[in-house]
């Protein structure tokens, strides 16, 4: 079990949009270090942290729209998943794409070199 799988909906929600996209991010940014074919099992189980941060993030948001994004994101995330080979290209990709949905984790696109 990882430590997310203990977070709770409500103690989720109390995080702000932003907040809740830079730590998504932060467990991307993590899978960075694995994006070789010996590390696949890290970089998948960075995968699983990150799913379940999106799947409580669609959640506790109430924008649909935000939440069908945040879903067809996961689903980026998914295929990364399933591959045999990393992508790092698609990951950062992703990684960039994720933090551009609010103004405040979207600062981290430059800082990041993304």
């Amino acid at each position: 079990m990882t430590q997310h799988a203990l977070l709770a909906p409500e103690r989720w929600a109390r995080f702000d949009l932003g907040q809740q996209i830079l730590q998504i991010g932060a467990e991307m940014q993590r899978a960075l270090k694995f994006l070789r074919a010996e590390r696949m099992t890290q970089l998948r189980a960075c995968y699983v942290r990150a799913f379940g941060l999106v799947d409580l993030t669609v959640q506790v948001q109430q924008d649909s729209h935000l939440r069908r994004e945040l879903l067809r994101w996961r689903g980026v995330i998914a295929e990364l998943y399933l591959r045999d080979e990393p992508d790092p290209s698609v990951h950062r990709q992703a990684l960039r794409v994720l933090l551009r949905l609010h103004p405040e984790s979207a600062k981290q696109v430059a800082v990041l070199g993304l």
